[in-house]
């Protein structure tokens, strides 16, 4: 499995006007399927929902530049090993991030769309988990 930088831009494109709603609905579907995770957060989500897509968006920005993208993952595992994350809660943050951006993304969603999304999701949670979990306690 690849990522296609350019589906990942164009895809983002067209979920930027729906911004909010796009975080809305990532913790809303994370957790009502994961409700074992909703203790991790905060009660108001309204700045976590933002810098949640301030990353996003950086995330987009900086998909080829590796030394920063890099070292803002390994900043960003560190971070929610402090708060409590856990490698196994990765996958369903991933499985939210995808439902989110496809439900906004209409007809810009395509397969590869989502195998391109997936795989830098696979980057972005494994990078996450090593930082956290060699991050002192």
């Amino acid at each position: 499995m690849s990522a296609d930088f350019s589906l990942i831009r164009s895809s983002f494109a067209a979920v930027q006007p729906y911004g909010s709603q796009v975080t809305e609905y990532f913790y809303d579907h994370l957790f009502a399927h994961h409700p074992s995770v909703r203790p991790l957060f905060a009660a108001h989500l309204d700045e976590q929902r933002d810098r949640l897509w301030a990353a996003l968006g950086a995330l987009v920005a900086n998909l080829e530049n590796t030394d920063t993208l890099i070292g803002m993952l390994q900043n960003l595992g560190r971070r929610h090993a402090g708060y409590g994350a856990l490698a196994e809660h990765y996958p369903a943050v991933g499985a939210s991030l995808i439902a989110a951006l496809r439900h906004f993304a209409g007809d810009a969603w395509t397969p590869a769309v989502e195998e391109s999304w997936t795989a830098v999701y696979g980057v972005i949670s494994s990078t996450m988990v090593a930082a956290g979990e060699s991050a002192p306690n």
